[in-house]
């Protein structure tokens, strides 16, 4: 029987951005060969590999890297060296309101979602009963987003992206919204999928949230990994080293 492939497999990667004084600066760059001499390595030679079906905090202060390093995974940038190679379907919930139609209902933003995100209609009339039950938002849900309020439409947005069943869920604080019965509802359906051999990628400042979703913590510091194996440990390496 063959050995099933890794979800995710960072080899030798690194990311090096070019900084400009301006916007003005950034675009003239377009149409020159000569870019910045001013340079930021979000990521340096980060290798990893991550496994179907599990649950792995990245932590890290703000600059270390992490926002980098997903946005690899869904395919938003791409390395300056080094390889990634995901593996399955992925559902980001980093902007969970990116997307949506202000003047179209919450149940018609559920289809134009559904369609960005690749499925089809048989898929999204299948998901749909399980985004409103999971969003509740009453008789909201046939009202304009317009009207929503900025919790109202993460719900949405959360409720959409952890429905469809992806192979790969990448999470950005995205639990930090709505109220605690809300992300305790979203911890537990994490926690359902991730028994289902779906893998988990959650990006956190809080070690309770952490403790929560996961079995494995990879710390950043400067673009560099510094640790990479037990939760507990990771977090008081972090602590320690704040």
């Amino acid at each position: 029987m063959s050995q099933q492939a890794p979800a995710i497999i960072f080899e030798n990667v690194s990311k090096t951005y070019y900084l400009y004084k301006n916007s003005q600066e950034q675009f003239l760059a377009l149409f020159r060969r000569r870019k910045s001499n001013r340079t930021h390595e979000a990521l340096k030679n980060v290798s990893l590999t991550i496994q179907p079906g599990e649950a792995v905090g990245i932590i890290g202060n703000n600059g270390a890297g992490k926002s980098t390093l997903l946005k690899m995974i869904t395919g938003v940038t791409f390395p300056t060296s080094g390889t990634v190679t995901v593996n399955g379907r992925v559902a980001a919930l980093l902007e969970l309101t990116a997307g949506f139609s202000g003047e179209m209902t919450g149940r018609e933003n559920i289809g134009l979602k559904g369609l960005i995100l690749g499925l089809t209609a048989e898929e999204i009339k299948a998901i749909e009963p399980n985004i409103i039950e999971f969003a509740d938002l009453g008789e909201y849900i046939d009202q304009p987003v317009r009207t929503y309020s900025s919790g109202m439409k993460m719900r949405l947005g959360f409720a959409i992206n952890i429905n469809i069943r992806p192979d790969i869920l990448v999470i950005d604080e995205a639990l930090s919204v709505g109220d605690a019965t809300f992300r305790k509802k979203c911890t537990s359906k994490i926690s359902e999928l991730q028994k289902t051999g779906i893998t988990v990628l959650y990006v956190s400042h809080s070690p309770s949230g952490i403790r929560d979703v996961c079995t494995r913590t990879v710390y950043l510091k400067k673009g560099q990994v510094i640790f990479d194996g037990g939760v507990e440990e990771g977090l008081k390496i972090y602590a320690a080293d704040k």
